[in-house]
């Protein structure tokens, strides 16, 4: 007699009449999984955004505080062995251990900061093909250009005045601050103006007013900033320091509150992956 373990079930056939394996069954089944996942991770570009904009905030916040309690004769030391209060965010981010959290957060932050970039280009370029003037509308397109360069440009700096600290490079990292400064201002100033301009044919950017309102405090602080480095640094006036680190502080909290308005120009976008519609073997 034989038992039921040793008979053998019959191969499956489909309706062609075509004998199909267990095996074949398996694998046509997989990939009419596959098939239907059109979507394999989706997140808010809000998300995005604030996630990037918290890591340097975080990472400053987390700096100062610790540098004050346990690091503060490094940090309030000073050319001019003046009295100083308020340190400067190259003497928090410049020390150990707290430049290489301040590094590892300006790494994570990059990444956001060019998918930012890139959709403000493809933003503008859609809002400037509505302008009926063709002049206009090709210095807006020139405009949108702009702010994508200054962008990229402004992250290049970033990056390079943060892992060029002012106590292993003064030089160099004195240069680049200075080359991030003006950058920073002149995107701004590029992303005022093509959210502006073509007011009579187009809606203007919602958040323009917003962006001019940074823009003049981005200038005064910056001005503030020259006015007591040059005090500090020829005159060695008590205190000087102490307001050019101020002026720092709110010249960068105005900078990443203007990359983080993209939440409010494009709150409903997604970044999505998506697989292929193609079949794979």
């Amino acid at each position: 007699m034989v038992n039921d373990a040793q008979l053998k079930s019959p191969p499956k056939s489909d309706v062609h009449g075509a004998i199909r394996t267990d095996n074949d069954v398996n694998i046509d089944r997989g990939v009419k999984i596959l098939e239907y996942k059109g979507i394999l991770w989706t997140c808010g570009l809000r998300q995005i955004c604030l996630a990037a904009l918290w890591l340097p905030l975080g990472a400053l916040i987390f700096c100062y505080v610790t540098a004050s309690m346990f690091q503060a004769d490094d940090i309030h030391e000073t050319h001019c062995k003046v009295y100083n209060v308020v340190p400067s965010i190259s003497a928090i981010t410049g020390i150990s251990p707290q430049r290489y959290i301040w590094r590892i957060c300006i790494a994570f932050h990059l990444g956001p900061r060019l998918l930012i970039g890139s959709l403000y280009y493809n933003y503008h370029k859609e809002r400037n093909s509505f302008i009926g003037d063709e002049k206009v509308r090709v210095q807006a397109n020139k405009l949108g250009e702009a702010c994508y360069w200054l962008n990229l440009i402004e992250l290049l700096a970033l990056t390079g005045v943060t892992y060029v600290s002012n106590r292993e490079n003064y030089f160099v990292h004195e240069k680049i601050f200075i080359v991030f400064m003006i950058v920073a201002l002149l995107h701004m100033l590029c992303r005022g103006r093509v959210g502006a301009i073509g007011a009579d044919s187009v809606t203007p950017v919602r958040t323009n007013n917003i962006v001019w309102t940074l823009f003049y405090v981005a200038v005064a602080s910056t001005v503030g900033l020259v006015v007591f480095f040059l005090r500090h640094r020829l005159l060695c006036r008590p205190l000087a320091f102490t307001w050019f680190s101020v002026c720092e502080y709110i010249l960068a909290t105005t900078n990443m509150a203007f990359h983080a308005i993209v939440v409010r120009d494009l709150p409903l976008h997604h970044l999505q992956v998506v697989y292929p519609d193609h079949k794979r073997n």
